[in-house]
């Protein structure tokens, strides 16, 4: 039992990057249908006003996203958006 109370929370650190990855991919991809579905434009002001509501930064450190973030950055989002 102290064995693996040791080894999880190793484990956890290489896992978690990974499963913020896949969540950060999957969030592109529902933004890629939303855009497909309405008007982009819109999309974009709505996804603006939710991270200024919730005053969230638009320009995180790159280090800290890919450990911890389950959604991409704004700026990532926005940008996606507007090249589809």
């Amino acid at each position: 039992l102290l064995l693996f109370m040791l080894a999880v929370p190793v484990f956890g650190f290489f896992v978690t990057p990974l499963s913020a990855r896949l969540s950060r991919k999957h969030e592109f991809e529902a933004d890629a249908y939303a855009v497909a579905q309405t008007n982009g434009a819109d999309l974009s002001a709505a996804l603006l006003k939710l991270y200024n509501d919730n005053a969230s930064t638009l320009t995180p450190d790159p280090v800290f996203v890919q450990f911890y973030y389950s959604h991409p950055p704004a700026s990532e989002r926005l940008a996606r958006m507007a090249g589809t």
